[in-house]
């Protein structure tokens, strides 16, 4: 694959908005005790960098049913050089893209995919196993029941950002609508978490600001790792018909060595 089968979006500055936050990883302490490199960029705001590659590929027909697929493989920090990558289209109906982000040195910031309509080929996020940790073996989400609800709300209205028209055009923000969270008192504090994958799919979009929706979520998957504990969540929003407005797969991964219970062990 040659370098002109590829678009490339602007580099971007992306500033790390939440390093006051206490007890994140996007605190420059917290996250260096932890052994990151300083306060880390949450991997969702990446997604916002796809936002001109996809309107140049798509068009306004993305808003309503496109999808964007991405799994974070390295944390970046404050102000940090990044642009987006996708793959150059053979078509734009029903077609699925391969993308990334990436540094200036070529390190790959996440990796996944972006599609319009409803391709064969699977969003790489959904391709992925759910693999369950055995009984027993997780101490941060030993409070964590696969299949829980999460958060589920009737009348649902959104008020974050959205352009003059009222529809939210960046699926950073779409995570924001989406993000359905955890059950009360499931997750063992402290303990530090960070996202691991995100993928938003628009079945009849866009979202909007200001409009009535029902969120509703659940716990798909919850597993283990040498360094890390996670659970997989799927959300969605209804609109008052009862039809599927939008959904989301979301990874958030806790680092066993932020945890009390696993540093006495």
């Amino acid at each position: 694959m040659t370098d002109q089968d590829w678009l490339r979006g602007d580099w971007q500055q992306p500033e790390n908005r939440w390093a006051d936050a206490p007890g994140s990883i996007h605190n420059d302490a917290v996250a260096k005790r932890v052994g990151m490199r300083g306060g880390t960029i949450p991997g969702t705001i990446h997604l916002g960098h796809f936002v001109p590659l996809i309107e140049q590929v798509f068009g306004e027909r993305w808003w309503r049913n496109g999808t964007i697929s991405m799994y974070y493989t390295y944390a970046t920090t404050h102000r940090e050089d990044v642009r987006a990558v996708v793959r150059q289209p053979a078509g734009t109906d029903d077609a699925r893209l391969d993308a990334y982000v990436e540094t200036p040195a070529g390190t790959v910031v996440c990796k996944g995919s972006v599609s319009i309509g409803r391709p064969a080929e699977r969003a790489y996020v959904r391709s992925l196993p759910l693999e369950n940790a055995p009984p027993g073996a997780n101490r941060i989400l030993k409070g964590l029941a696969l299949g829980a609800p999460t958060g589920v709300r009737d009348d649902f209205v959104f008020d974050g950002e959205a352009r003059d028209d009222g529809i939210v055009r960046n699926p950073a923000v779409m995570y924001q609508a989406l993000n359905a969270g955890f059950p009360r008192d499931s997750i063992a504090q402290p303990s530090v978490g960070f996202f691991g994958a995100t993928e938003v799919v628009l079945h009849r979009g866009p979202i909007r600001v200001g409009v009535p929706y029902r969120r509703s979520g659940r716990v798909v998957s919850v597993g283990a790792s040498p360094k890390t504990e996670f659970a997989w969540v799927d959300s969605a929003l209804h609109d008052k018909n009862g039809d599927l407005v939008a959904e989301m797969r979301h990874l958030t991964r806790w680092m066993k060595v932020s945890s009390p219970l696993w540093i006495a062990a």
